[in-house]
């Protein structure tokens, strides 16, 4: 089996030289994966990448700060996750230009509000996060850490997967989704897309007669090889 690094740099590539959408990838996943509430405060913006998994606790971003100074973030995705932090924004324009300019980072997703609104959307910073907020976490040092049964999961979970993000928001592949059936896959859902709006643009057949009745594997109106290579991988909208 190849090793995980190039699996996981071939996924990246493979999505960014595609431009494949969140939709067509949580389709892949099974209809899985988004983050739930996760939306761009900047829209128009792609971004596919590994992500980095940093949280926060107890309303406060002293652990933020210190995770980010520490880690390799070039040409990764910053996500960050709020652990009790109630809905109080954890970052703001501060964060956000040390990540993007000095960290090098591709993109910052975060589980909760932002602040500073207007300057993340003036300087139009491909970020995804859950509402902005002029409320925003304390920076106090916690006495304790999130318990390992709390942290663990979140960080096996999220560190090391790929983000994809777009303007429906942000689908995450787990690193265990990370191998040749999902690279396989990944060619086959473009194949999908292609030959179905083929079918409706070109040979007017409804949508009806396209996903569900999947005509065209019956009438032979593509490509049989394609076709072939189709049906391995076929999913439904």
């Amino acid at each position: 089996m190849d090793n995980i690094q190039e699996i996981r740099n071939r996924v990246i590539s493979t999505i960014w030289e595609n431009k494949i959408s969140t939709t067509e990838i949580a389709d892949v996943l099974g209809k899985k994966g988004a983050l739930k509430g996760v939306l761009p405060i900047n829209p128009r913006h792609f971004r596919v990448g590994e992500a980095v998994f940093v949280y926060a606790y107890k309303e406060s971003n002293w652990e933020v700060h210190e995770q980010i100074a520490e880690l390799d973030l070039a040409d990764k995705i910053v996500y960050i996750h709020g652990i009790e932090c109630a809905d109080r924004a954890i970052i703001g324009d501060l964060i956000s230009k040390y990540l993007f300019l000095y960290k090098r980072c591709k993109a910052i997703v975060i589980n909760a509000p932002m602040r500073d609104a207007h300057t993340i959307i003036k300087e139009n910073y491909p970020i995804w996060c859950m509402s902005a907020s002029p409320i925003g976490c304390m920076n106090v040092k916690n006495e304790t850490q999130p318990p390992a049964e709390i942290l663990d999961p979140l960080r096996k979970k999220f560190n090391k997967g790929v983000m994809v993000c777009d303007d429906s928001g942000v689908v995450l592949i787990e690193e265990h989704q990370l191998n040749n059936d999902l690279l396989e896959k990944l060619k086959f859902i473009e194949l999908q897309e292609d030959i179905w709006f083929f079918c409706i643009d070109t040979l007017k057949m409804s949508t009806y007669e396209t996903v569900c009745l999947k005509k065209y594997l019956d009438e032979s109106l593509v490509d049989k090889e394609k076709l072939i290579q189709l049906s391995k991988f076929t999913t439904a909208h």
